[in-house]
């Protein structure tokens, strides 16, 4: 939409149908159509300048201007204006805009974005087991899953060591030894340990299983959209934020030996004694360190938070408080470390991330959260009934072309059971069969059933929203009031802009006959025709006033002078109208050459051509008046036209009411 448009939906505003008081007697009627009372009381009072006036005077100015807009909408209807495929879609699109907040609750939200906040000054360390299941699963999978979460948290409590159930029980593929798949080299197991994070790092079941965990604790089974999680809170420090530091790193050989690993540590200590004795951080790191490339820069690395670094890294990190504090050696799995910080950012204040943290929290799941409120709430007013999915084997009508998104509901089946009603309608077999063969989006190795609960799931939502998305209109006034608005704005715009605003601009002849009959209307002032000399290097003054009175022409002139391209002086020619031109403004209107005069420090004079009398403009000196006036005047002949169109019949007596005079 172009600015114009923007404009006109925000000019429409003055005379937008929006929440306005309970009178409905008619004060005025518009071909047949009664607008009361209220309906422009409201809209006068929200636009009128001087609050509490209300005059007869202002009321019939008003009132008038309320009736054009009226009829030019009733104009625009009659022409099929609003059947026009590109403005219910446009209108539809600003609709989808209007309608979401009523499907937000923001005080969830609220809820949410402290919570969140309250996380981001904690970075915590976990462990965890999964145990894989997915969130639409069939019952009796959920159960094997639940149980096999619960055997590995038995085993726990009774004393085996976290690690080595999580080896034995996790379906995360990190907790064991594997190979990678680049160079088949063994990759060491985590035993279960994600390292650090914070915030938004996490799947939201899991951020909150943690955080409410205290350090050595075990969680509860967590269930997200991957499984079932048991976690253990490892560590939890103050938040670290973005982090600069710099590492003097000595790498353990592959497949090292006891005497290897010795030997590593005691390099690392004679260096770090080193240090300690005064010798230079960045001069060891040159000699010593194995990462070359952040050797050159004194070991310095690329700037991180907790979740882009190993464990032992950041734990370290963590008692590290001043820029130059350096660590004692810290193994890792990669090698020794001896760690230089150079700062951390911690939290910022709230207000400072606050709209950072507003947007990532809309597009984080757990903002899910509010709408599932919403749709819990649509459901318990509208009485939401489920019935059941597989009244006549709903699940065993799918086959592996839904991989291909190749199935197609068979012919044979009926699917005429209901699965669930919303206030006053059915939603049946058939109904949601159509919505899984149009969303066809299955991943490979996704069980069928648990595909089909989870589409379930989706198309209920879907329906809900639906259910009460069309009742918005009628539940609330202000969304009534609003649509309204936007409705009749976009078709007076469309309307004007034919009618008005592009015919102008596109009729020559009848921009041409405007200004023939208005010419007194585009007129210019006594105006001076003079050029401003203004010279750069003042030793070519005299030499340029001699061949200015001798009569050579600027462009002349400027050549003469500018000579080898060097800017010496420069000349500005034009009709100067009085207020154009302070200089043109300070000197007396008479033909000749002024004396030397200065201008923000630079020596000028000026030549005066002509003192011009007023005149009337050309058609293209004027052309933009020239269309503004005509569309003006084809907008009151317009009006004109409507007024003897549509009957206009003002309650006079409902009127006289709405003031005192």
């Amino acid at each position: 939409m172009n600015k114009l448009r923007y404009l006109i939906l925000g000019l429409i505003t003055i005379f937008a149908v929006t929440l306005y008081a309970q009178d409905d007697k008619a004060l005025v009627t518009i071909a047949g159509e009664d607008i009361t009372t209220g309906e422009f009381m409201y809209v006068f009072n929200k636009n009128n300048t001087q609050e509490g006036v209300v005059d007869k005077k202002s009321i019939e100015e008003y009132l008038d201007l309320y009736i054009n807009f009226k009829l030019k909408v009733k104009e625009a209807e009659e022409l099929g204006y609003d059947t026009v495929s590109a403005f219910n879609e446009e209108l539809k699109g600003y609709r989808e805009q209007l309608a979401e907040p009523y499907f937000v609750n923001d005080e969830i939200i609220e809820e949410l974005l402290k919570e969140a906040y309250d996380r981001k000054k904690v970075d915590l360390r976990t462990s965890h087991i999964l145990v894989k299941v997915g969130p639409a699963a069939m019952p009796e999978d959920t159960l094997k899953a639940y149980n096999k979460i619960m055997e590995a948290n038995e085993r726990i409590e009774n004393g085996e060591d976290f690690a080595i159930v999580a080896i034995n029980f996790s379906e995360d593929p990190s907790a064991r030894d594997r190979q990678s798949p680049r160079n088949n080299k063994t990759i060491p197991g985590n035993g279960g340990d994600l390292g650090y994070f914070t915030v938004f790092d996490m799947v939201y079941p899991f951020e909150t299983g943690a955080y409410g965990t205290e350090v050595g604790q075990l969680s509860k089974p967590v269930r997200s959209d991957f499984g079932y999680h048991l976690i253990k809170v490892t560590d939890r420090i103050p938040a670290q934020g973005s982090i600069e530091a710099a590492h003097l790193y000595l790498q353990m050989p592959e497949n090292a030996t006891e005497k290897d690993s010795a030997a590593l540590m005691l390099k690392v200590d004679s260096i770090y004694q080193r240090i300690m004795d005064g010798e230079s951080y960045d001069d060891l790191v040159k000699e010593y360190s194995d990462d070359k490339g952040s050797a050159t820069k004194g070991g310095l690395l690329p700037k991180f938070n907790v979740n882009r670094m190993v464990p032992q890294f950041i734990a370290v990190i963590s008692t590290l408080q001043d820029s130059g504090d350096i660590s004692k050696p810290v193994l890792t799995s990669y090698g020794w470390h001896i760690i230089k910080l150079h700062g951390k950012t911690g939290v910022a204040p709230f207000e400072d991330v606050e709209e950072e943290m507003r947007k990532r929290l809309k597009k984080d799941k757990r903002a899910q959260k509010s709408r599932e409120v919403i749709i819990s709430d649509i459901r318990k007013e509208y009485g939401y009934k489920f019935m059941k999915i597989d009244a006549d084997g709903f699940y065993y009508m799918f086959d592996s072309t839904i991989y291909e998104g190749k199935w197609e509901i068979p012919v044979d089946k009926q699917l005429h059971y209901i699965i669930f009603t919303l206030g006053e309608q059915n939603y049946t077999q058939k109904m949601f069969a159509e919505y899984i063969a149009n969303n066809q989006n299955i991943t490979k190795g996704e069980n069928i059933n648990e595909f089909v609960n989870n589409k379930f799931r989706e198309y209920s939502d879907i329906e809900c929203k639906a259910y009460e998305d069309a009742r918005l209109e009628d539940k609330y006034p202000e969304f009534k009031a609003i649509m309204k608005e936007y409705r009749d704005g976009i078709l007076l715009f469309e309307l004007t802009n034919d009618k008005i605003w592009s015919y102008a601009t596109k009729d020559t002849v009848g921009l041409k006959n405007y200004h023939e009959q208005h010419k007194k209307e585009f007129m210019w002032d006594t105006r001076l025709d003079a050029s401003i000399y203004t010279f750069n290097d003042t030793s070519y003054v005299n030499t340029t006033r001699e061949l200015v009175k001798s009569g050579m022409s600027d462009e002349d002139i400027l050549s003469e002078i500018n000579q080898d391209s060097l800017n010496i002086v420069n000349v500005k020619r034009k009709k100067f109208q009085k207020e154009d031109n302070d200089l043109i403004d300070s000197i007396k209107w008479k033909k000749g050459v002024t004396d030397n005069l200065d201008k923000n420090g630079k020596t000028v004079f000026v030549v005066v051509h002509d003192k011009l009398r007023a005149q009337p403009k050309s058609f293209n000196e004027a052309r933009g008046l020239i269309t503004a006036g005509y569309q003006e005047y084809l907008e009151t002949e317009w009006i004109k036209e409507l007024r003897a169109k549509y009957p206009v019949e003002i309650h006079e007596e409902v009127l006289s009411s709405l003031t005192d005079q």
